[in-house]
């Protein structure tokens, strides 16, 4: 009975967001039991050229370091936000959740020719956490009980955080302008005089992963209009 209903519970995730923690926690998993190596996940411009290790291009962002404070810290945020976002401003558009993840993952690894990032996950955590923030610009943060703040200086806050913890602040403000690149994309350059949408999903991608009309809802995160979403 417990399985089944640790199951349904997972089955209750949205798509998008059930893929993608599943395939970052099997691949720190994969780390830890030795079945690979970070070695062959990070990000090498020169194998993925010359040696064709084109999934590279994909473990960069699965793999959050070893089982510890800093994996479960980027996990809880990368679930909790990238869910909020699903069930949110994307509700019913899985499609257009997959552009978010293909653009924002598309701009990164070219940055990454440029700065040397190895691993980009936490980038891609900030990013997520960055569209959401300036989506939900009136709600009240509280993080770890230390501070109260609105939702747009959450990644501010984690940068701040970040640099505490000792870690490169490149990889947050790599995540951060991406992630402002896409808001300013997609929810302010349209609504501007003149302005367009330059982000347009494939239809045959709304085919495939958008629900029909007539698909159970998922169960969604409580209202976060009414709730302090920090940790």
């Amino acid at each position: 009975m417990a399985y089944q209903t640790l199951y349904q519970e997972y089955m209750l995730v949205p798509p998008v967001t059930r893929a993608y923690t599943t395939a970052c926690v099997i691949t720190t998993l994969a780390v830890q039991l030795d079945l690979v190596s970070p070695f062959q996940l990070y990000f090498n411009p020169n194998l993925i050229l010359k040696k064709i290790q084109i999934w590279r291009l994909l473990t960069t962002f699965l793999f959050f370091g070893n089982l510890g404070f800093n994996f479960f810290f980027n996990m809880i945020f990368t679930y909790r936000y990238c869910r909020m976002l699903e069930e949110g401003s994307f509700r019913g558009r899985t499609a257009d959740f997959v552009v978010m993840f293909i653009f924002g993952g598309t701009l990164m690894i070219l940055s990454a020719f440029f700065v040397n990032l190895l691993f980009l996950g936490q980038a891609f955590t900030i990013m997520i956490v960055y569209v959401w923030s300036r989506r939900n610009i009136f709600v009240r943060m509280n993080f770890f009980g230390l501070m109260n703040f609105q939702a747009p200086y959450l990644p501010w806050v984690l940068l701040g955080f970040s640099v505490l913890l000792g870690n490169a602040i490149s990889v947050d403000l790599v995540g951060m302008a991406i992630g402002h690149i896409y808001f300013f994309l997609e929810d302010v350059l349209p609504r501007q005089r003149g302005g367009q949408k330059f982000l347009k999903t494939p239809e045959f991608l709304k085919k495939l992963l958008d629900p029909a009309p007539d698909a159970p809802e998922y169960e969604h995160l409580p209202d976060m209009a009414n709730e302090q979403p920090g940790l």
